[in-house]
């Protein structure tokens, strides 16, 4: 059996004992959204697959299905009554969880059989994820607790266990959500706008375990891509004069083996046959992990592995870009938060945590950014598989500061948990050569301490990238500077060693009734009406995205986000994942473009963005004609753009603006060139009309949070001859920032980067373009 692709394939316990809550007490909650797969969800059938992927067991005993449930104060004593039912692993909030309401203070209760051949050995409860702080007795003996809501943890239990077959498990938990200091997400007590319902209690599988006296505790598995090797190494308890095997395959072929003592990095030499993984070939060896007393095989564990190197340097121009195995590559993917409908934090199936990932996938997207949130160990696995790059973000905790006001200050005991379980995060998922990147910060969320967090984190790993703070508060730390513009998109320039990354854009919304969280008030950073003007919005974004990639070089973007999140329509996906909102082969389309050589941007008409340029300009309604080569403006001010207000996201600030409308124009010299695709340069904040030599070029609506390329009207292409040319702008403010900057630049057609940057993704969208067009919804 092919282990990398074929882990599912493990048995499945399933005992029932006295006090096993029966299947026909339970329920979901009824009335609203709900997926197609809640249908599959019941006692008997949920969640059963093995939850650990990385280092599997053939005998288990899963633990999903029915429990009691009570609330009482968790640091008490267990109730005397637990009078409700609950099917775990869904939060008690959730719908299919079958009770729908939010508790700070949740017990847990049932039984189960540890088969008597057992206990010739050690018996090992664990728990993929309980959220917050949980408490763990099993026949009344504490056997240990966790703080944490998104790290798995383990106890043995065997000096706890009963002397018969049937087994009581009893569990406390704490999650004061929003109240505390902890990490937590987007959850809030009370959900509005991007905050979303909170999950509370267990949320990912739990399950018991049977291991030898001496048994392997833990694995770490590190590639090395310029090496050809992998190294292993294998925790053991018990394992004094005990020895390790590792054996590294693909399918039946032996690859490589090596053996050494628990605890001692074990290098295998993979260049008989080596395969590194990319999103175009996501290709996995086999590792199978033994510890053996003399020649005795004691325990086994099998495993996976993939190697491939991320890094960022200068490509063949001299720009800093990420690259993957020695080659550029644009990171591009959308923003996934893991929410559903039915089940909060838990999908309700196996089938449907892939769906997510096979649509993103099938969309043409080589990335994914998980925002704030840690999926279930099986999630990565199937990243692993499927071949898309992981931009993994910490949850954020705490309180949090705006854009352009530093950090907060964390209380110590709140910085040690944080520290404690973003190490944790770091530890528990680098297994996976899906995960390219570590984001400790998002938006200012708890943000502290950043340069030494990031530079703590890359100590940590050193074999991925980091960003030190996605969006608002950069530090000069990490791999990658990150921007978020809605709807964008924009760019930082590259530099200092650090690539440049666009971490959130788009933001486009549609609610399509029927599919909605609630039948009103749902919201899009921008809202359309139907999929066709949807569709032509996001390409419109993704043409210039392509743009950016050239100049000045931006090397990957997420876009937001995957699905509708309760009140949030901004998904490429409804809420149930009923509908693919825009047409699937344009967006394919365009996302492959994406990959190819870009053009090069060359400057026509500078802006203010990296040296002043003066313009003439009046906070006074000007006379007819303004706009006009000709004009007479002698009675205008004159000043350097940008014009606008301090802290306005992007600006370049050089002339102060604070009333409610500005007029600017300036004259500048086109030489004798050929333009080839002449569009403007602008950020604007808000509403802006630009005319070149008095006529309409664009009308820009809204706002930019950067300099962005707008194509601009037929009459002003035809108007740009050389010799003199006039750009008049008026633009308007209502609220928040206000800014305003324009120049002309000239996109010309293959003279971008030589031979393009690496998508990683063309192989699996070429293949499965017929599919997409075929199963569209």
């Amino acid at each position: 059996m092919r282990v990398a692709t074929a882990l599912v394939a493990v048995i499945v316990g399933v005992c029932a004992g006295g006090g096993v809550v029966q299947a026909q007490e339970w329920r979901p909650v009824e009335g609203g959204l709900k997926t197609r797969w809640a249908a599959e969800v019941s006692p008997e059938s949920v969640l059963r697959e093995y939850p650990r992927p990385t280092m599997s067991r053939q005998n288990w005993l899963n633990l999903n299905g029915l429990w009691q449930w009570a609330e009482a104060p968790a640091d008490g004593d267990a109730p005397a009554e637990f009078a409700g039912t609950i099917l775990v692993p869904f939060p008690i909030e959730s719908a299919l969880s079958g009770v729908g309401r939010s508790v700070e203070h949740l017990w847990y209760r049932r039984s189960f059989v540890v088969p008597r051949e057992w206990r010739e050995g050690r018996v090992l409860l664990h728990f993929g994820a309980v959220d917050w702080h949980a408490r763990v007795w099993v026949n009344g003996t504490f056997v240990g607790e966790h703080v944490g809501g998104y790290d798995g943890f383990s106890f043995d239990i065997t000096d706890a266990l009963a002397g018969g077959d049937e087994q009581t498990v009893t569990v406390s938990v704490w999650d004061p959500t929003d109240g505390h200091w902890q990490p937590r997400g987007k959850q809030v007590r009370e959900p509005h706008g991007i905050w979303y319902t909170p999950t509370t209690g267990i949320w990912q599988t739990v399950w018991v375990e049977p291991v030898p006296s001496a048994y392997v505790r833990r694995l770490h598995v590190t590639p090395d891509f310029d090496t050809r090797t992998v190294r292993v190494r294998a925790e053991a308890d018990s394992a004094r004069g005990h020895t390790v095997r590792a054996k590294v395959s693909i399918g039946s072929r032996a690859v490589a083996e090596a053996t050494g003592a628990p605890g001692e990095d074990l290098t295998l030499d993979l260049a008989s046959d080596f395969r590194a993984w990319s999103p175009d070939r996501p290709r996995l060896y086999d590792l199978v992990v033994e510890l053996l007393d003399g020649e005795r095989v004691v325990d086994r564990v099998a495993s996976y592995c993939g190697v491939r190197k991320v890094e960022v340097r200068p490509d063949a121009e001299g720009v800093e870009r990420i690259h993957l195995n020695g080659e550029p590559i644009f990171v591009f993917g959308p923003l996934d938060q893991g929410f559903w409908p039915d089940g909060l934090y838990t999908a309700p199936t196996d089938t449907a945590l892939m769906y997510d990932l096979i649509v993103t996938k099938r969309l043409g997207f080589n990335a994914v950014r998980k925002h704030v949130k840690v999926e279930p160990e099986r999630w990565y696995w199937m990243c692993d598989v499927l071949g898309l790059l992981v931009l993994q973000d910490m949850p954020s905790g705490d309180a949090y500061v705006g854009p352009g006001r530093g950090e907060i200050a964390r209380t110590p005991e709140s910085a040690a948990q944080f520290e404690r379980e973003l190490r944790a995060l770091v530890e528990g998922r680098a297994h996976h050569p899906s995960v390219v990147c570590w984001v400790p910060f998002n938006e200012g969320w708890g943000q502290y301490d950043t340069v030494r967090i990031a530079n703590w984190v890359k100590e940590l790993d050193p074999t991925r990238l980091v960003i030190c703070a996605s969006g608002w508060n950069d530090y000069p730390a990490g791999d990658l500077i990150d921007w978020h513009a809605y709807p964008g998109p924009a760019s930082p320039r590259p530099g200092g060693g650090r690539a440049a990354f666009l971490g959130e854009y788009g933001g486009l919304g549609l609610p399509l009734a029927g599919h909605t969280w609630q039948e009103e008030k749902n919201w899009g950073y921008r809202s359309y009406t139907d999929r066709d003007a949807l569709t032509e919005a996001y390409l419109a974004l993704a043409d210039d995205l392509r743009l950016l990639i050239g100049d000045p070089g931006l090397s990957g973007a997420i876009y937001t986000q995957t699905t509708d999140v309760e009140v949030e329509v901004n998904g490429l996906m409804t809420y149930d994942r009923e509908v693919i909102k825009m047409d699937e082969a344009k967006l394919l389309g365009a996302h492959l473009r994406l990959h190819a050589p870009p053009p090069r941007v060359r400057e026509v008409a500078q802006t203010s963005r990296d040296g002043a340029v003066e313009w003439a300009y009046t906070f006074e309604r000007p006379a007819e004609g303004w706009e006009r080569p000709g004009f007479d403006d002698s009675s205008w001010r004159r000043g350097p753009g940008g014009f606008g207000r301090e802290g306005t996201p992007g600006a370049v600030v050089r002339t102060a603006w604070h009333t409610g409308e500005v007029w600017i124009r300036r004259e500048f010299i086109l030489p004798r060139i050929l333009l080839q695709d002449p569009r403007l340069l602008v950020h604007h904040d808000e509403d802006a009309e630009v005319y070149i030599n008095g006529a309409l070029a664009a009308e820009l609506t809204g706002y930019t949070t950067g300099y962005v390329v707008r194509r601009m009207s037929d009459a002003a292409r035809e108007s740009l001859i050389s010799g003199p040319v006039t750009i008049a702008v008026h633009c308007r403010q209502t609220t928040g920032g206000q800014y305003v900057d324009v120049g002309i630049v000239d996109v010309v057609e293959g003279g971008g980067v030589k031979g393009g940057v690496r998508g990683g993704n063309a192989e699996f969208a070429e293949r499965n373009a017929e599919g997409a067009e075929g199963d569209r919804r």
